[in-house]
């Protein structure tokens, strides 16, 4: 299990959202202010995968105002990266999306954080990690299964409130929305105004 422990990290090749090729693409060089969400997909020039990168790069602003970084990985070499973001969206291609694209031509990364399939391709994985390192929310998806994007939103939204006012969050909760404090009178305080809700 990889949530509450420190993500692994990585030192690799990437294609950066300039499409600057660099040999030495650190994981923890590169977190945001506020954090990092790594996600894994299959591989290049394939089917679900550019609906998900394209829906990262729609919402990137979203992720940079809350001081978050994204980061891409997949099996593929810098150069099918840089080849795929330099091919059209209408032929295939995923367009110049702006974050980083990291090459994990060995596996190791997808290895470590445990998204490896059978030795060839990582599933669909997606980690939101804190300023410390630390995994604080975890999904992995099978092949067919693209991922949302505005959840991962929601659960960035999610740890900035629980790391700023030391509160938890209820089922569904939403930025703006009363979090709960942690306690026994603290839920039954929220479960009393909000049960009919949930």
């Amino acid at each position: 299990m990889i949530v509450t422990n420190k993500a692994p990290n990585f030192t690799a090749a990437a294609v950066l959202g300039n499409n600057e090729i660099v040999e030495d693409f650190n994981l923890y060089e590169n977190f945001g202010e506020k954090g990092t969400v790594v996600f894994f997909y299959p591989l290049d020039f394939t089917f679900v995968c550019p609906s998900e990168i394209i829906a990262f790069d729609h919402r990137l602003d979203e992720f940079t105002k809350r001081g978050i970084n994204v980061i891409g990985v997949s099996v593929d070499s810098q150069f099918s990266h840089f080849a795929w973001k330099n091919t059209p969206i209408n032929e295939g291609g995923i367009g110049q999306v702006r974050f980083p694209l990291v090459a994990d031509l060995s596996k190791q990364i997808a290895r470590d954080f445990d998204v490896l399939l059978n030795e060839s391709v990582a599933l669909r994985g997606s980690f939101l990690i804190d300023t410390d390192g630390t995994v604080r929310h975890a999904v992995i998806n099978d092949l067919p299964l693209g991922r949302n994007i505005d959840e991962m939103l929601r659960m960035v939204d999610a740890m900035l409130y629980t790391n700023e006012y030391g509160e938890v969050c209820p089922a569904g909760w939403h930025k703006g929305e009363e979090g709960m404090k942690a306690s026994i009178d603290g839920v039954a305080e929220y479960l009393d105004k909000h049960a009919n809700e949930l």
